[in-house]
């Protein structure tokens, strides 16, 4: 008897749960689920620290009292591994919140499959579909931060990728191997492939904050824009904003706020058409902007906030009233990456920090499109868009080919490139027609994303070469087209428990002796 009262109290035991991990067995469960899935971390800082848009306020101004926000900031904005840091914004938070997404949809997907097995007849296509492309999102993140830049599907095979998930993990130690570059991008393709058909925006409560058809189409132009399959960038781009004007889809810079608050709320609004996608993250970047050794600052904006365009001068008219400073000496900031705290303890003064990124915007949209028609030798339909573009951002004149032409030349230096494209692949080439055309495509993407991250990514795609200024002693960090430092490097965490690092060399000098260490 007492051994048979064991035994049921063991199996009673071991009926509960024993944490507060969420059983998916119904619907309701799974639509539960997929609201919490999306990642919480902000890329922005990473990427701007390693692209142009950020000066070290100490290289410009020696004797400036700057120091960084975070350790980890000097390490990427000399394009070196991070070593430790867990702090919000930081690659070790990066690669976690994006693999738990993919995780969460990886378990919606397998609920979904049990629920209809178990004669379950509720129609769960809406929230397949989501999780399909949540899944899709956050590996085109991690590979194009953690990886090279996709060249084409046959160099981009001998690419380091990260590994694709495409299943729940049940095991507690596994050894993953990293997919090659063009690995990830096929299997991205076949999740928008499966996924964009089936969602279904009436699935939402708020729509604006899940992948809704608006959203995952301008994903899909996005992910088709790197992947060079321009008929797909313009199939998916013109679901979003038809083939005819989208002025009324585009964001309205015509009003004018009086204070950064209301402008961010204008600028957040779920009830602007051109807000595709609000994701909330856990992000203290807009930090980084108070006193403090790294900035958007001194000659990265020449190029961006203070430089003229080829219709403006001095300053991009939309941006105007938009900028603005916590020491004019450190650097300015725009009101849309702006903190929005969140208070667990008023009266002790904690909480979160947070900053909710405009994820995908239709203006995003039209200058993807613009760039796969200038791609596709439609230089006049490009044109179109970008002018479309220029006119809503408070232009009054036309965009022409002839001024896009003249102020485009490579006295330029703000706003023209080289490109190194036949260099990352052999089809990939720019004609020196539709060069100042996609010099101005690029130079737009970089106002309208401007401090949001999106930069980086178009520097790795064409090659761009950078050098960086760091420190007192203003030491010059320059970055090659294909430098295997364009891949951020993984966390270390994740490399001692043996998945394979990016291959890297890192080299650390004092006055004593010059350690180099190879990945």
């Amino acid at each position: 008897m007492v051994v048979g009262l064991l035994l049921s109290s063991c199996d009673n035991f071991l009926d509960v749960m024993p944490d507060n991990r969420t059983t998916l067995d119904s619907p309701q469960k799974i639509k539960d689920l997929l609201i919490t899935a999306y990642p919480t971390t902000n890329y922005a800082l990473i990427c701007e620290l390693s692209a142009d848009n950020f000066i070290d306020n100490r290289a410009d101004n020696p004797t400036l009292k700057a120091d960084p926000f975070d350790r980890m900031d000097t390490e990427i904005f000399g394009w070196q591994a991070v070593s430790s840091s867990t702090e919000e914004d930081s690659p070790y938070n990066l690669w976690e919140q994006y693999y738990q997404s993919i995780a969460a949809a990886n378990h919606v997907l397998d609920a979904i499959d049990k629920l209809k097995e178990s004669g379950n007849t509720t129609d769960m296509s809406p929230q397949k579909g989501e999780a399909l492309i949540l899944r899709a999102y956050c590996h085109f993140m991690l590979v194009n931060i953690f990886s090279k830049t996709y060249k084409d599907e046959n160099i981009s095979k001998n690419d380091l990728g990260i590994t694709y998930m495409t299943k729940p993990e049940r095991q507690v130690v596994v050894q993953y191997k990293r997919n090659s570059v063009a690995e990830v991008y096929d299997s991205i393709a076949i999740d928008i492939e499966n996924g964009i058909k089936l969602i279904d925006d009436k699935s939402y409560d708020v729509p604006k904050y899940h992948f809704t058809k608006a959203a995952a189409d301008a994903f899909a132009s996005q992910f088709y824009l790197y992947k060079r399959d321009y008929a797909n960038v313009i199939k998916y781009a013109n679901d979003v904003l038809g083939e005819g004007d989208p002025t009324s889809l585009l964001r309205d810079w015509s009003v004018t706020y009086s204070n950064p608050e209301s402008e961010l709320d204008a600028y957040l609004s779920a009830k602007s058409p051109a807000n595709l996608l609000l994701v909330p993250t856990f992000s203290t970047y807009a930090r980084r902007f108070i006193n403090t050794q790294y900035g958007a600052n001194g000659s990265a904006l020449d190029g961006t906030l203070h430089g003229s365009g080829p219709t403006w001068k001095n300053q991009p008219e939309f941006l105007k009233g938009w900028i603005w400073t916590y020491g004019q000496e450190y650097g300015l900031i725009i009101s849309k990456i702006e903190e929005l705290f969140e208070y667990t303890d008023k009266v002790a003064r904690i909480g979160y920090a947070h900053i909710v990124r405009t994820e995908f915007t239709t203006d995003a949209v039209l200058l993807n499109r613009a760039e796969a028609k200038i791609m596709s030798g439609d230089i006049p339909g490009g044109v179109a868009d970008l002018d479309y573009w220029n006119k809503s951002h408070k232009n009054a004149k036309t965009l022409t080919q002839e001024n896009i032409r003249s102020f485009y030349t490579p006295s330029k230096k703000d706003f023209v490139f080289t490109f190194h494209t036949t260099e990352l692949s052999p089809d990939f080439t720019v004609t020196s027609e539709q060069k100042p055309f996609i010099d101005c495509v690029l130079h737009f993407r970089r106002l309208e994303r401007m401090l949001e991250g999106q930069r980086w990514f178009d520097i790795k795609r064409y090659g761009i070469e950078l050098t960086h200024i760091a420190g007192r002693d203003q030491k010059e960090i320059t970055l090659p087209y294909d430098d295997d430092r364009r891949a951020i490097q993984i966390p270390t965490d994740v490399i001692a428990a043996g998945l394979e690092a990016n291959p890297r060399q890192e080299t650390s000098t004092n006055s004593n002796f010059t350690l180099t260490l190879v990945y």
